[in-house]
């Protein structure tokens, strides 16, 4: 069943305080960009990892049999690479909406390639959120993945597109192409 956090992600930062927004996209907020945005960068956040533990009922499955989409884990010394985004708070309305189903606004350091610091927001599902599925092995992630699909399409062109958008950064996230890797060797059985 999704969860639905928009009014919680509207009560949690007051987008008020920022003298400007940026909003770090890791998942598909990197290669499916359906918002409007002043300006994008590639950046950079400290102590997380990108793992698809997060249970996508609403896009990439459904709530019978949800799909895998990205979260960040903490874990000390990791360094997760995506896109910075600079928004305006309208942009929030709609992102609320996309990122519904677990996902809460947390403020965070984002890192630009210039040394850049500034202090954004990033959409994280957190293990006690209903949605939350956890880890699992590669193959068994892979094979999830595989059987899954939501309004949003196939479970497994999410991995495949990350994939994409990530090599095509020159970003090597180990996670999400050992997943790419089991997707391919599982479709070509």
């Amino acid at each position: 069943m999704p969860i639905d956090t928009q009014a919680l992600n509207r009560g949690r930062h007051s987008l008020d305080n920022y003298d400007e927004l940026w909003l770090f996209g890791y998942g598909s907020l990197i290669y499916k960009v359906d918002f409007p945005y002043l300006s994008k960068e590639p950046a950079h956040i400290h102590g997380y990892q990108r793992r698809l533990w997060q249970g996508s009922s609403d896009h990439r499955g459904t709530p019978d049999s949800p799909g895998r989409v990205a979260t960040l884990t903490p874990v000390n010394g990791a360094v997760c690479y995506g896109i910075a985004y600079h928004v305006t708070q309208e942009e929030f309305e709609h992102l609320d909406h996309r990122e519904k189903n677990g996902y809460l606004r947390e403020e965070i350091d984002i890192f630009f390639q210039n040394g850049r610091k500034v202090r954004g927001l990033v959409y994280m599902a957190t293990p006690d959120n209903e949605a939350f599925l956890g880890g699992a092995t590669i193959e068994e992630l892979a094979q999830h993945i595989f059987n899954s699909s939501g309004p949003s399409g196939d479970n497994k062109d999410y991995v495949y597109e990350l994939a994409k958008a990530l090599r095509a950064r020159g970003v090597v996230d180990e996670h999400v192409l050992a997943l790419e890797q089991a997707l391919l060797k599982i479709e070509s059985r």
